[in-house]
C-alpha cells in the first residue's frame, strides 16, 4: 500500500494570499499534479490538517476546487487552522467523516494497512489536545484489531522537534498519549502535520513523522528563543510505503521539479 501524505494547504478565499505573500492556491494546485504523475499511483491521500487558513466557508469552497482534479481516494482531518463545522459542511460527501461526533476521528479498513485519524483540534488554539474521550476513543478502536498493522494519523505531533515556538504549540500531555499507545503493540508509525517541516522522531517506541507543507515551511531555527519565522524552501509531501512483513518505510518528496534523472554512468 502507498500513501500520500500532503498537509498545511492554509488555503485562503480565492485570489488572496496567505501573511500577504504566500499564493498557497498555486503551491496545492502544483502538489497535486505532481502526485496525478507518481508512478506507481498512491492507494490513498491523507491531508493531515491546517486545510485552510481561518476555517472560513469560502475557503473551504476554494480547497474543493483545488483538490477536484485529485482521482485518488482521499481522507482528511483538521487542523488548528481549522472548523470541524465548515470542514464537515465542505466534504459531507465523505462518508468515513462522522456526521454525530463533536470530534473528527475515524478509521479507514480499506486495506491491509488499516488507519486511524485523530482530531487533536482545540477550538480557537494553536495548540493540541487528546482528552479523555479522544484517548478512550483510540484505546477502544486499538482494541478491536489487536494482530491488523495500524498507521496513526493526527495534527499535532506529540513528540518534541526542537523549534520551540511550534513545540509550544504541540500537543499536552503526549505521555497520556504513549501509555495508551503502549497497550498495543500493531501501530507501525504515527504521521503528523503541523510544524511544516519533514521531520522523524521516535515517540512510544515508534516512528513519528511529521510532513512538510506544501507551500510554506517553518524557518529551522533550533535555538532555545528561535522567533516564528516562516520560509519558502521547496515544498514538499510525504510518502509512506506498506509491505506485510517489513512494514512503513516513509520517504520525501518535493513538489516542484528539478534537473534529471541522470545514470551514474553513461
Amino acid at each position: 500500500m502507498l500513501i500520500a501524505q500532503i498537509t498545511d494547504f492554509h488555503i485562503r478565499s480565492e485570489g488572496q494570499l496567505a501573511y500577504g505573500r504566500v499564493d498557497t492556491a498555486a503551491f496545492l494546485a502544483r502538489a497535486v499534479a505532481r502526485i496525478g504523475l507518481l508512478d506507481p499511483r498512491p492507494d490513498a491521500v491523507v491531508a493531515t490538517g491546517d486545510l485552510v487558513d481561518a476555517g472560513d466557508p469560502n475557503e473551504y469552497a476554494h480547497l474543493r476546487r483545488l483538490l477536484a482534479p485529485l482521482a485518488l481516494p482521499l481522507f482528511v482531518l483538521p487542523g488548528n487552522h481549522d472548523s470541524r463545522g465548515a470542514l464537515r459542511e465542505a466534504f459531507r460527501d465523505h462518508a468515513y467523516l462522522p456526521a454525530d461526533s463533536e470530534f473528527i476521528h475515524y478509521t479507514v479498513e480499506d486495506w491491509p494497512l488499516r488507519l486511524i485519524a485523530l482530531d487533536t483540534t482545540i477550538p480557537g488554539e494553536g495548540r493540541g489536545r487528546l482528552c479523555d474521550r479522544r484517548l478512550a476513543w483510540l484505546d477502544a478502536r486499538l482494541a478491536e484489531q489487536p494482530a491488523r498493522p495500524t498507521l496513526v494519523m493526527m495534527h499535532h505531533p506529540p513528540m518534541a522537534t526542537g523549534i520551540a515556538h511550534m513545540d509550544a504549540m504541540g500537543l499536552e500531555a503526549p505521555e497520556r498519549l504513549a501509555q495508551v499507545l503502549r497497550r498495543h503493540g500493531q501501530v507501525e508509525r504515527i504521521i503528523c502535520g503541523h510544524v511544516h517541516r519533514s521531520i522523524q522522531a521516535s515517540f512510544a517506541g515508534l516512528p513519528a513523522s511529521v510532513a512538510p507543507s506544501t507551500a510554506h515551511q517553518v524557518m529551522l531555527d533550533l535555538t532555545a528563543d528561535g522567533k516564528a519565522r516562516y520560509i519558502l524552501e521547496p515544498a514538499g509531501f510525504h510518502l509512506h510505503l506498506w509491505r506485510a512483513g517489513s512494514g512503513v518505510v516513509s520517504h520525501s518528496a518535493c513538489v516542484d521539479g528539478f534537473p534529471g534523472p541522470f545514470a551514474f554512468r553513461e
